[in-house]
């Protein structure tokens, strides 16, 4: 894999997981209570012995690059590195990047002059799921393609949510579709026991999807984006385009794998986490771990509290409180008398002294954490909250969307989501 660089794409402003981005980068978001979203493709890379890796990025990316250059840091022996090339204007080009492929066009004066370079791998910075890539780029090589891309084998009833392809008898991709319905729908069925599915299992996944994930021989990378200079966009333009004269090949991937573009499917990935015992996504694989950076926490603290199927980040201290079907990040703490269920708090980045938090309940300010006899239900809680006493967030009225912000808070898919740093009065019920 010395011959592979990957290029992790940033994405955009994240607007569909405002107000989770609201601060950060879409790939510096936080997952699972200690990792972030960036983790997940820098690590697949690592254990495919991928170590040359840039991140493009443009929004927010300030929490991101600190992110990296703290837990990524390669032997002094090595070529490896981890490094976020961020949306800048120049001379030549003074716009920003205004899609996935214009983002790498704009790099690639800094792309080519890795000679011993010859595969691009170029990934999104927001998916979660598991791949060794050197399988995937085992194939691409095999069947000498100019371009791979990792594909998902779907049923119908999900298939017009995703822009799909066709395939021949060979693997080679012949025709596209974005979000078909109808007759456009059933006209994208294949075989997809060519791509090695069963019997049984090719005819309950008839489409196949794309990941968003791809291959590129160098040259023939470099070739498309200067050739076609007007178009920005991987998947929408560059492939379709280069599909009838270029051999482009599909690798099926049968795994488990969630885009995470909205505040939804995020709060429904971090939960489904605590499920046993098999979550459809796990961190317990010794093969294929998942990096981030180490914070030298002390153990979490339990003082006579009921806890069901629920993960537990570090340094958490948490006082005669329930807590079921829930995700708690680091430096949470959590007073006594209050119920958390089927929530995800993403804790602190850092802690609050006791005499500081003795000084501020005596001045009637509220303290980091969730305040006492305080009930927390189907909700997000953004880092460094601030939740007073005998709050109640249950979404009581069942409202759907609603944008609160002056107040601390939004919903979402009826998600109440507390902003960072937010403080929620004693009392108050949303």
């Amino acid at each position: 894999m010395k011959k592979v660089m990957a290029i992790i794409l940033g994405g955009g402003a994240g607007s569909r997981l405002y107000p989770l981005t609201k601060q950060r980068a879409k790939p510096a978001v936080p997952l699972a209570g200690k990792y972030r979203l960036i983790d997940i493709p820098v690590s697949n890379c690592i254990n495919s012995e991928i170590n040359k890796i840039y991140v493009l990025t443009q929004f927010n990316s300030a929490s991101l690059n600190r992110h990296l250059s703290r837990a990524y840091i390669f032997s002094g022996f090595s070529n490896g590195f981890v490094e976020v090339l961020a949306a800048q204007q120049t001379t030549e080009n003074p716009n920003w990047f205004q899609g996935t492929a214009d983002a790498v066009r704009q790099y690639l004066w800094m792309f080519s002059a890795w000679n011993e370079v010859d595969e691009f791998i170029i990934l999104s910075g927001d998916h979660l799921y598991q791949m060794d890539y050197r399988d995937f780029i085992q194939r691409h090589r095999e069947t000498n393609a100019d371009i791979t891309l990792s594909v998902l084998p779907i049923d119908e009833r999900r298939a017009s949510s995703f822009g799909l392809m066709k395939i021949d008898e060979n693997g080679r991709v012949v025709d596209f579709s974005e979000k078909p319905e109808g007759d456009a729908l059933r006209q994208m069925q294949v075989d997809t026991s060519v791509l090695g599915l069963s019997p049984t299992e090719a005819q309950e996944k008839p489409y196949i999807a794309s990941m968003g994930i791809y291959v590129f021989k160098k040259q023939v990378l470099f070739d498309l984006l200067n050739n076609m200079p007007e178009s920005t966009d991987f998947g929408k333009e560059i492939i379709p385009a280069a599909a009838p004269g270029h051999n482009v090949q599909a690798y099926l991937f049968n795994g488990y794998w969630e885009d995470i573009g909205t505040i939804e499917s995020f709060y429904d990935a971090n939960l489904a986490l605590t499920k046993q015992p098999h979550p459809p996504f796990s961190f317990y694989n010794e093969n294929a771990p998942i990096y981030t950076r180490s914070r030298y926490l002390p153990p979490t603290k339990m003082l006579d509290c009921q806890i069901t199927e629920s993960m537990i980040g570090e340094g958490c201290i948490l006082k005669n409180c329930q807590i079921h079907h829930s995700v708690l990040g680091v430096r949470s703490r959590i007073e006594a008398g209050a119920v958390i269920h089927d929530a995800l708090l993403m804790g602190s980045d850092y802690y609050q002294a006791q005499a500081e938090r003795d000084g501020r309940t005596e001045s009637g300010k509220i303290p980091m954490g969730i305040g006492e006899n305080t009930r927390i239900s189907r909700a997000i809680v953004d880092k460094n909250a601030r939740i007073g006493k005998n709050v109640q967030i249950i979404n009581k009225d069942r409202v759907d969307e609603s944008n609160r912000e002056s107040e601390g808070f939004y919903i979402r898919s009826g998600i109440v989501v507390i902003l960072k740093d937010a403080v929620i009065e004693d009392g108050t019920i949303i």
